[in-house]
């Protein structure tokens, strides 16, 4: 009887999360079939789910824009943003985990709320900031921007991740005259490598699916593939079928990164969650 409820508990929750993951990439799926079919058969009412299949709108989108050009931008941008914050944050957070201060938790709870804020509320002072210092529309501003925005968040999970290092690890290296560069390097570094690689792969996402900053800073040079997607709205209306094959365009890069690397970043996700 038992064996029994514990088999229909597996089912049931086997088939809550499999309904879970239907409804969330439900979207996705929705967004795919729209990219294959003509406008007509888009907008119908009610949704067509027998339809001719159309590589128009894919074209019509390699008409209309240069997708290489935006598509490296988004890899630039989001690896150049990535690279600089976790060159920030290792010591930052080396600094925060084995010599903290009364002040350590202040700063970093200061450091996560500045996350909380609005970016439209400081969209006037960065576009003047911008303007000023010839940054606007180029590839090196966005990954300033992308890698102070960041930051916050790579700081926090290094940080977590730092702390679950034995102390006494560093301070018998410290003992053996190893200075802090040479602690980070040689055994910081290889012991929380899942750590770090899922914080570079999260900081990468994030990148990649900013939009704000980029509609507002960037008009054609340095555009990521989140303008592309903002290109195909018009006054006249919304084209779905061409709309949602310039996003498919967009995020199938992210989607195929993600899912190769999905381990990975479990792994570091839940690392030193079990000792």
């Amino acid at each position: 009887m038992a064996l029994k409820q514990s088999r229909t508990t597996r089912v049931a929750i086997a088939l809550l999360g499999w309904g879970s993951a239907f409804v969330m990439f439900f979207p996705i799926l929705w967004m795919t079939i729209a990219a294959f079919k003509s406008e007509i058969d888009a907008i119908a009412t009610p949704p067509k789910l027998f339809f001719t299949p159309t590589l128009e709108n894919f074209a019509a989108v390699n008409q209309r824009a240069n997708y290489p050009l935006f598509a490296m931008n988004s890899v630039i941008e989001a690896l150049g943003a990535t690279v600089l914050a976790i060159l920030i944050a290792v010591p930052a957070a080396y600094a925060a985990a084995f010599f903290p201060n009364k002040r350590t938790k202040d700063l970093l709870l200061w450091m996560l709320s500045t996350k909380m804020l609005p970016a439209v509320g400081v969209l006037v002072p960065m576009y003047l900031i911008f303007r000023d210092l010839s940054l606007l529309d180029t590839r090196l501003g966005l990954i300033i921007l992308f890698t102070l925005s960041n930051l916050p968040i790579v700081v926090w999970m290094l940080y977590s991740f730092f702390k679950d290092v034995p102390h006494e690890i560093l301070e018998a290296a410290r003992m053996d005259g190893a200075k802090v560069g040479d602690q980070i390097r040689y055994l910081l570094l290889p012991l929380t490598l899942p750590g770090i690689a899922s914080t570079a792969l999260l900081s990468v996402i994030l990148c990649w699916n900013e939009a704000f900053w980029s509609l507002n800073l960037t008009t054609s040079k340095a555009a990521p593939l989140t303008q592309l997607i903002a290109s195909f709205s018009s006054p006249e209306g919304l084209f779905w079928a061409k709309l949602s094959a310039a996003s498919l365009l967009a995020i199938a890069p992210i989607l195929v990164f993600g899912w190769l690397t999905q381990r990975q970043l479990v792994r570091g996700l839940t690392f030193g969650a079990v000792k």
